[in-house]
């Protein structure tokens, strides 16, 4: 196996002079378990070089050519001599571009370290649409310059497996706390776009106002002209890495007011890393760098000053956010070199998947399943109960046939039939006559009449027939007539029903229909993720609605009493970043980049439309629990039969919920044990299998064991 890494040309990979690039290679590449595989291709004049691997680029000037083009021609005459598996190109699309002109069957990654709107070979949507085409991996070193990439492109690439975040990291070390000194750092050019002419004019009022402190700038501009002098500002300019980390050991409080877009934000990453309460401008990437700190809403000489002084006036909120700062870094090398490790063994490797399926297998079976697939939508409502259900019967060894009626419907619309409805009823009892099934089980299939209902049942015999609900059924709440009427059209014609809210608390059944609850089913294939052991979430609560899955996008003066809930919240808990979508003039979000938003949350709140009812929840739950969030849910629910608070977050009014989320944002390991507890449980009892074989049981009348299924095994 062969690993090349080319860095930028003119990269120093030396620990004289080493830029974010060559940090980040030589950190991850020291920590990883292909390091013996890997060489580091890069060009310098210094002798000091990394000890790892590394092949100096030697080249001989040309006037013709330019320094780049020669650069990538030399490293591609080692690449002929002996061909990589891997080529991992370091913040330069240029490079990827020439190279894979000449050799396109290779499996090339690319890395971006800056803003790709800025850079040769990234600026045109063409050239990006380009990349994604050919590259076999993407990645970024923030969330912002992934948004950045795709600025411009729609349609399928938006949500392309290609692009991932690795955000640039260091080795924590442990801190005393104890040795801060009465220190303000500064470290970035001395610019107005570093946001230096703010600093210094804040720190001057600073200085004057507080004698015992004092002020350390680190970094040079030679084409500056920004100078503030004070005998308690020392300005020590270009300074050793290392010196720059031990001297943010003692700082108290750091400074990073960048006016300019920064990617990521190396400063603040490292300030937070030994323990500084830092101080940031909410641009581009930075915020992503620290767990706790002070974020600017507006950026000014006024509010650096108040923020800083604010830090030195409350002793114990800065002493906070410093031990915060420690406890919840999570931009480690060691973490971020695994992750580069993950995806390179997903390109170099195959990985099997083994599934824990339930014990017992009934008979095989065809089931005809009959409910809204959205195949209509591209993909882009693919995570759904429906699919989640269907994958429980295939792994319980059952045959089973999609059939999905609004996208049949869609297809078939005809000024004859101007609704498909016709059309889509005549299909099923072709679709029946020719497939046979053992078993027609409807999900929300509102578009098949029930004579057709009828007519099968009388033709077919043995056939049984069952349907599924999720939807809110609550007295006086959204659709509750609706949704009612929609369970009670097909309930005369079924074996057995099943909803996703207690029975018991409905009074509308009739009392001759098996009328049985079921859990929104989790499903290992969906829910993937285990966020209890990623230590790289940007954002502390994610919450979305929908505002309808057809359109898709937000709709103009709809309210939502759970926008209300969520915007009282929001200003309820200071200093906790909530990811919201569907709400505030925020589009809603979906698919892939739905599970991507989630990826990057600790907690998830499951907040369903409606007053709370006995066991009812939208699938939201499944989505965050099976995913690894924390996960808080209204006590009302009565999930508390299920759950304990060792699984899962009750609560019972905004003010409390508000509380709960501020404890577990500064406890991370109580979050982290909760979550990945919620998780197993959620995925051992409640999965798709379960569910399924749930299902068929009753509805066939096969005898089980009581007790068999967590739900059954609850006294009401």
């Amino acid at each position: 196996m062969k690993i090349s890494i080319l860095l930028p040309y003119k990269e120093n990979f030396s620990p004289t002079y080493a830029g974010a690039v060559s940090l980040f290679v030589k950190d991850t590449v020291k920590l990883s378990e292909y390091k013996k595989y890997i060489t580091v291709f890069g060009n310098t004049n210094l002798k000091n070089i990394f000890k790892l691997s590394y092949k100096n680029i030697d080249l001989k000037k040309n006037i013709i050519q330019s320094g780049s083009k020669l650069y990538v021609n030399e490293f591609l005459k080692f690449e002929n001599k002996l061909p990589s598996d891997l080529i991992e190109i370091h913040n330069r699309p240029n490079y990827f571009h020439l190279i894979h002109k000449i050799i396109n069957n290779q499996k090339i990654v690319l890395y971006f370290h800056n803003d790709p709107l800025t850079m040769t070979g990234s600026k045109s949507i063409l050239d990006r649409k380009k990349l994604l085409f050919n590259a076999t991996k993407i990645i970024f070193n923030s969330h912002w310059s992934r948004k950045r990439f795709l600025q411009g492109i729609e349609g399928m690439h938006v949500n392309s497996e290609k692009l991932i975040v690795i955000y640039q990291s260091i080795s924590p070390v442990k801190i005393d706390l104890n040795n801060k000194k009465k220190w303000i750092t500064f470290v970035g050019k001395l610019n107005q776009a570093k946001g230096y002419d703010l600093f210094g004019k804040a720190v001057l009022k600073i200085l004057k106002k507080y004698k015992q402190w004092k002020a350390i700038v680190i970094g040079d501009e030679p084409r500056s002209t920004l100078v503030f002098k004070h005998k308690r500002l020392h300005v020590l300019g270009f300074t050793n890495h290392n010196k720059v980390l031990e001297i943010f050991k003692k700082t108290s409080i750091a400074v990073v007011c960048s006016r300019w877009n920064e990617p990521l934000g190396r400063s603040s990453l490292e300030a937070s890393s030994r323990g500084c309460a830092t101080i940031i401008s909410n641009r581009g990437g930075l915020p992503e760098t620290i767990t706790h700190g002070i974020i600017l809403k507006k950026l000014n000489v006024f509010s650096v000053y108040a923020a800083i002084k604010d830090l030195i006036n409350n002793e114990k909120k800065r002493k906070q956010l410093q031990d915060l700062s420690i406890k919840n870094f999570f931009h480690t090398n060691k973490l971020s070199s695994k992750k580069m490790d993950d995806y390179r063994k997903n390109i170099l490797q195959t990985k099997l998947v083994k599934r824990n399926l339930i014990t017992h297998i009934q008979k095989s079976l065809r089931i005809l399943h009959v409910t809204n697939f959205n195949e209509r939508h591209d993909g882009r409502l693919f995570f759904n109960t429906g699919r989640r259900i269907n994958n429980g019967f295939i792994r319980l060894g059952h045959s089973v046939l999609e059939f999905s009626d609004r996208d049949i419907v869609k297809h078939y619309k005809s000024l004859r039939d101007h609704t498909g409805s016709k059309t889509l009823n005549r299909k099923l009892i072709n679709t029946v006559y020719n497939y046979k099934p053992d078993l027609l089980i409807f999900g929300h299939a509102d578009l098949i009449k029930s004579e057709t209902i009828a007519y099968l049942k009388d033709n077919y015999k043995n056939l049984k027939v069952a349907q599924w609900f999720l939807d809110p059924l609550i007295k006086n709440g959204p659709d509750y007539e609706k949704n009612k009427s929609r369970i009670l059209d097909k309930i005369k014609f079924t074996d057995t029903n099943f909803l996703t809210t207690s029975p018991d608390v409905l009074d509308f059944l009739p009392k001759n229909k098996p009328c049985l609850f079921i859990p929104n089913p989790s499903d290992p294939s969906f829910e993937v993720l285990n966020n209890y052991e990623n230590n790289q979430c940007s954002m502390d609560v994610f919450f979305a609605l929908s505002h309808g899955v057809h359109r898709g996008i937000l709709k103009k003066g709809k309210h939502d009493e759970r926008a209300d809930f969520v915007n009282k919240l929001v200003e309820k808990t200071p200093n906790v970043k909530f990811d919201l979508y569907g709400i505030n003039n925020i589009q809603p979000i979906w698919a892939d980049s739905y599970l991507k938003s989630i990826a990057n949350a600790k907690m998830g709140i499951n907040l369903s439309r409606g007053n709370p009812i006995k066991y009812y929840s939208s699938d939201r739950i499944t989505q965050f629990v099976g995913n690894g969030l924390l996960t808080f849910i209204h006590d009302k629910t009565h999930y508390n039969n299920f759950f304990s608070e060792e699984e899962i977050i009750f609560y019972n009014n905004v003010s409390n919920l508000s509380e709960k989320i501020q404890k577990f944002a500064k406890d991370d390991y109580l979050r982290k044990k909760i979550a990945k507890k919620g998780k197993i449980k959620y995925m051992k009892f409640f999965n798709s299998t379960i569910v399924a074989d749930y299902i068929i049981n009753n509805t066939f009348e096969y005898s089980y064991k009581k007790n068999t299924y967590l739900w059954e095994n609850i006294k009401n």
